[in-house]
């Protein structure tokens, strides 16, 4: 399903199929409003992500104020992964776009949380919904803390339905 162009939305750019897993449960969620959420196709790699959302994105979010965009790849245990994701986000859109990921891979989060990936999506959905961080705080995803807080202090208002 394709949002509504016209109201507030959110694209997700997932990495591989692993972190698309992660965003469609996400989406799943049942107090996620699906008309404002569409998870984009993965381009297969952070630096495709970057480059991806420089190429194509920066310019539909420039003709679309109510578009924004999370960016979800692989840290790879890399602390300059943020830096680099970020370097190519312009200064006028830093406030609706987002870099969140797996500080590894997600496989090893689906590992140590003992459920699929799609169940991973589901409850950082709920954590996001209710300002819990239980998932979240999680130490292959705590690394997310400052781009999740502003993240749900941006995206909450129009991407869950009023309780």
């Amino acid at each position: 399903m394709s949002v509504n162009k016209y109201k507030s939305h959110v694209f997700v750019l997932p990495e591989d199929d692993a972190n698309h897993q992660i965003a469609h449960g996400f989406q799943l969620h049942e107090s996620v409003d699906r008309r404002v959420i569409q998870v984009l196709p993965c381009p297969g790699g952070w630096t495709k992500v970057r480059d991806e959302f420089a190429k194509t994105h920066i310019a539909e979010m420039d003709r679309n104020a109510r578009r924004h965009m999370v960016l979800v790849v692989d840290f790879d245990q890399d602390r300059s992964r943020l830096d680099d994701m970020k370097s190519v986000i312009p200064s006028r859109l830093t406030d609706r776009v987002f870099v969140v990921g797996v500080w590894s891979q997600p496989e090893e989060l689906r590992s140590a949380q003992g459920f699929g990936l799609e169940e991973v999506g589901i409850k950082l959905a709920e954590e996001c919904r209710e300002g819990s961080r239980s998932v979240w705080n999680h130490p292959l995803l705590q690394h997310n803390a400052q781009e999740v807080d502003r993240m749900t202090e941006r995206l909450k208002p129009f991407l869950f339905h009023a309780e």
